[in-house]
């Protein structure tokens, strides 16, 4: 959690409240993850740094209120000056906006200017998963890249259970012994708010997790974290990602080979074998069908790229 009085520099004592009630609010009543409200947390840090550079001194509620479309859009000229990428500047937004809204509903604070802020829309990406042998490449490259066997066994679990779940790195490192021996056949996962949604265990999974856990050091106990660092604490995402970095690197793999590229395979690779898509969506625990089509167009690029290589009348020239 981040710390909150950093924002008595910015805003008066009224305005403080407000944000210190909006960020509590987030994270008890709208439940968002803690990374998810830190990053609002930090969008918000830019923009009353702004503001507080702009105004000169300490921001009040009636100073929210009165901001103009001309301020909302000068922040906006601001962080793109500083090399922050669309994708960042729409959050950005989300993030004030919703804020904004919050003081509506709780302060009777309103401001329309905000809702008439439009920052330009993120270009659209596509999912950018690993083929088939290159995501068995990275499993078995990660045996041999820890000096302590235990470690090189966890990783190779920990990836295992990304691709062949389909797991956030989040929900991963969240599980519990607990919650790995509650059931053979089944992972309960909680994602996104809270919300639990149930993935099958393959065997390679199962076979790969329990080969880990012969070996790990520490004593294990109920309540344990199921992937643990050197000194038996919940291992960090930071030091996964790092793994990852160091493995592509070995392997001649493009930068898009993160964790979270195993999730992207492990919904592509579904839908190739001819998965139906509302059961990805369940498996990967999108709340919406929308989320879930973006594999679809990776599926659609994947089948034009084999019709092109393949077949035979695609390879005709066209005729004058």
């Amino acid at each position: 959690m981040q710390n909150i009085k950093y924002f008595e520099k910015f805003l008066e004592k009224k305005a403080y409240q407000a944000f210190d009630s909006w960020y509590q609010w987030l994270l008890m009543e709208k439940r968002l993850s803690e990374h998810t409200a830190d990053s609002y947390f930090l969008d918000l840090k830019a923009f009353f740094e702004f503001l507080y550079a702009d105004f000169g001194h300490l921001l009040s509620l009636k100073d929210l209120k009165d901001l103009s479309v001309g301020d909302f859009r000068a922040f906006l000229v601001h962080r793109s000056g500083q090399g922050i990428i669309r994708s960042s500047l729409s959050r950005n937004m989300s993030a004030i906006r919703n804020f904004f809204k919050y003081l509506h509903k709780n302060y009777d604070i309103e401001n329309t200017a905000v809702g008439m802020v439009r920052s330009a829309r993120p270009p659209k990406t596509l999912p950018k998963p690993l083929g088939q042998d290159e995501a068995l490449q990275l499993l078995h490259a990660a045996y041999g890249a820890q000096k302590e066997k235990w470690q090189g066994l966890r990783d190779v679990a920990l990836l295992t259970l990304l691709y062949g779940c389909g797991l956030r790195i989040s929900e991963a490192l969240n599980l519990t012994i607990s919650d790995w021996n509650s059931n053979p056949e089944v992972l309960i996962v909680k994602g996104k708010g809270n919300k639990e949604r149930i993935v099958p265990l393959l065997p390679l999974v199962k076979k790969a997790v329990s080969a880990y856990l012969k070996e790990r050091a520490f004593e294990v106990s109920n309540h344990s974290p199921l992937f643990i660092g050197a000194r038996g604490e919940q291992i960090n995402p930071g030091v996964v990602q790092r793994q990852i970095r160091r493995l592509r690197r070995q392997l001649g793999l493009p930068e898009s080979v993160t964790p979270h590229a195993l999730r992207h395979s492990f919904a592509t690779h579904l839908l190739e074998a001819g998965s139906d898509l509302r059961s990805v969506q369940e498996l990967l625990g999108h709340a919406s069908l929308s989320a879930t089509q973006r594999y679809t167009e990776v599926d659609t690029h994947h089948l034009t790229a084999v019709y092109n290589k393949a077949h035979p009348r695609a390879h005709l020239k066209k005729k004058s």
